[in-house]
Formats: structure tokens, sequence, C-alpha cells
């Protein structure tokens, strides 16, 4: 048994239903566009990213003033042998949705200088195959390097979930 008085209005809402207005459509869409960019990836970076063409600037008998004026102000210094280095340190990680963020990338920028403080040689270290590889030379440190052990701190957790403090 139907009634008359809501007849009318359970007709008009059928129709409503099998034909969905503009409105309704908008807005399946905008909610369908969130969801999507809810997953999407985001990359982060942190330190300096250096091109080759601003790493070419750096040559050979340059000051270390010249260097800090081309690259800025470096993450960390060492003394190595007689002479000092700077390293310029930049990471780059992927992050997808509300996931833990992973390391995709990490670059170290060496600026080697001889006592008197000129430039002497530079190298940009990286991973490559799991190991530490010098980019501009297209080598791997040997083990006799002396500055094997500091880049090799740099890259020693590069891969490894959680430290020591988190067991």
């Amino acid at each position: 048994m139907t009634l008359p008085h809501l007849s009318g209005k359970t007709g008009e809402m059928e129709k409503r239903l099998a034909n969905p207005t503009k409105l309704t459509i908008a807005a399946l869409a905008a909610a369908a566009a969130l969801a999507v960019a809810g997953c999407s990836t985001t990359t982060l970076k942190h330190g300096q990213h250096y091109t080759s063409a601003e790493l070419a600037q750096i040559q050979p008998g340059m000051s270390q003033d010249e260097v800090r004026m081309a690259l800025g102000s470096p993450a960390t210094t060492s003394t190595v042998n007689a002479g000092t280095a700077y390293y310029y340190i930049s990471s780059t990680r992927k992050q997808t949705a509300f996931l833990d963020p992973t390391e995709v990338d990490r670059q170290v920028v060496a600026v080697y200088f001889t006592p008197v403080g000129s430039v002497e040689r530079i190298a940009q270290y990286g991973i490559k195959d799991g190991k530490v590889f010098d980019f501009i030379n297209r080598e791997t440190p040997s083990a006799t390097s002396s500055d094997q052990n500091f880049v090799s701190m740099l890259f020693r957790n590069l891969g490894k979930r959680g430290s020591g403090f988190s067991e």
C-alpha cells in the first residue's frame, strides 16, 4: 500500500538517484582527486645540491674564501694530511603517503686544500653498487686513501634500518 502524499516524493527521489546532477559528479571527482593526491610520492631534499657546472667553477689554486663564495659554507671541515678539506653533504629522500621516508641518494662533495690553503683537488662521492664512489674521477677510493675513513663514516648507515639507540 502506497500513501498518496508520499508517492510524488519517492518518484522524485528515484529520478535524482537515476540521473545524478553535475554537482554530485563534481563532488565525486574532487573526492577521487584528493584520494589519489594523498598517495603521491614526495621528494625531500636536504643539504646543498650542486650541478656539474657549479662544481666546474672550483679550480685548483683557488683560495678557501673563493670556494666559500662559490659553494657556500661547508657542512663540515677536517684536516687531511697537512691541508684541510671542506665537505658539502646532500641527501634525497622519497616519501609516499604516511610511510617512512627512504633515502634514495646521498652525495658528498669534498674540496681538498694544500697546506697553504689553495684548492688541490675536488671529489664528488656517492654510492654506486654499494661502494663509495668518486663520480668526478670515476674511481673507488683505495684502502690507502687519506679521506676514506671520513667518507665511509658518512655512508656507513645508508640502507640500514634503525640505529644502535632504537633497539
